[in-house]
């Protein structure tokens, strides 16, 4: 190692999306960054991603879709600043997902639901089968489907590039290493040991997805486990405007002239293979959507998501450790919440504080 990179101020643990938003947004405030990327595993969250913005569509608590309005609403001032500095178009795409109903008692469901959005004040509505079938001609016949027009999705291996780009844009330096432990004296941390040595550090930021339990000496259990979302594609169908259709936990989006579609839920641990079953459930899943989507998929990948019992994720301060700060086990929505938890994290790691409400996402709500 060389000796350059010896110390630092914020040591991000983690160069997936979330770790690679907390760098940039470190940097951006003027702060040294060491990124610690182990090199992109095959099963990590942020290649493997569909990249939903959909905070109106997944089942989620209140507290979790404010946050989520809140981070999706960030990416039209993130999209354009991250293009213009590094010349990556991320994506961004915001003309509606539509959760498709096709039994009655998911019809009422989501009817209720887009009543009870609009009472909140958002965007949303209901759409007969008729215009279901006329405004997107390869979707199978439905009850009707909830259309939230201001959901959305970016190209989430995109958008990682377009983050990691930033971030050394403004002085982030990265290490592809792991990170194996963490080194505190007195209740405060001083950095990470790593394979070739250490390295001092005022901030440590654990972001390292579903592999943030895997190191050491951190003063608490996270209860952060990896659950894998096996995926496919296949040519999206000529006569079909781009759209992110739902059904149940299944998705179905265009990107880049191909449909993409998903995922499992797996708990299988740290395996990221593709299984034959697996594509099996997602071609059955997708075709239930677009009944004329190929049953043998172009490609197929796999990626193990980092999820948490309650389905929040864990950001904010160690309450036990000054210095320790986390940006982890964000599940399905670290894309969608990824430009924010990256605000956050610099925020605090900067001045202590955030205007975000974050109580709810606190790791000691596991433990006390």
């Amino acid at each position: 190692m060389s000796h350059k990179v010896s110390s630092c101020e914020v040591l991000v643990a983690g160069g997936g999306i979330i770790g690679a938003a907390c760098a940039r947004a470190a940097a951006l405030r003027g702060m040294k960054v060491l990124l610690c990327e182990p090199g992109p595993d095959p099963a990590a969250a942020s290649a493997a991603s569909a990249g939903i913005l959909g905070p109106q569509i997944e089942r989620t608590d209140t507290t979790l879709r404010a946050l989520g309005l809140r981070a999706r609403d960030l990416y039209e001032r993130l999209a354009p600043a991250l293009a213009e500095t590094t010349g990556i178009d991320i994506g961004l795409w915001r003309d509606g997902i539509a959760a498709l109903a096709f039994d009655p008692v998911e019809a009422e469901r989501l009817r209720d639901a887009v009543a009870e959005q609009r009472q909140a004040g958002l965007r949303c509505d209901w759409l007969e089968a008729e215009e279901v079938a006329e405004r997107f001609p390869a979707t199978a016949p439905c009850l009707g489907a909830l259309f939230a027009p201001e959901d959305g999705a970016v190209d989430a291996p995109a958008l990682a590039r377009a983050l990691r780009a930033d971030a050394k844009r403004h002085g982030a330096r990265t290490l592809n290493t792991r990170v194996n432990r963490l080194t505190t004296i007195l209740g405060r941390a001083t950095g990470v040991e790593i394979p070739a040595g250490k390295i001092k550090a005022e901030h440590v930021v654990i972001a390292a997805g579903a592999w943030s339990t895997t190191i050491e000496h951190l003063p608490r259990h996270l209860p952060v486990e990896p659950v894998r979302g096996q995926m496919g594609a296949a040519p999206w169908p000529a006569d079909m405007p781009r759209i992110v259709l739902y059904y149940d936990h299944a998705y179905v989006l265009a990107r880049s002239g191909e449909a993409i579609f998903g995922s499992t839920m797996e708990h299988v641990g740290f395996d990221g293979r593709v299984t034959d079953a697996g594509v099996r459930e997602i071609v059955a899943a997708a075709q239930r959507l677009l009944p004329h989507l190929p049953a043998v998929p172009t490609r197929t990948w796999a990626g193990l998501r980092p999820i948490t019992p309650d389905g929040r994720p864990i950001v904010g301060p160690d309450p036990d450790v000054r210095g320790l700060w986390y940006a982890t086990g964000h599940g399905r929505n670290g894309v969608l919440l990824a430009g924010l938890t990256g605000e956050i994290i610099g925020d605090l790691v900067s001045t202590g504080t955030t205007e975000v409400e974050i109580a709810s996402l606190a790791p000691e709500r596991f433990t006390s």
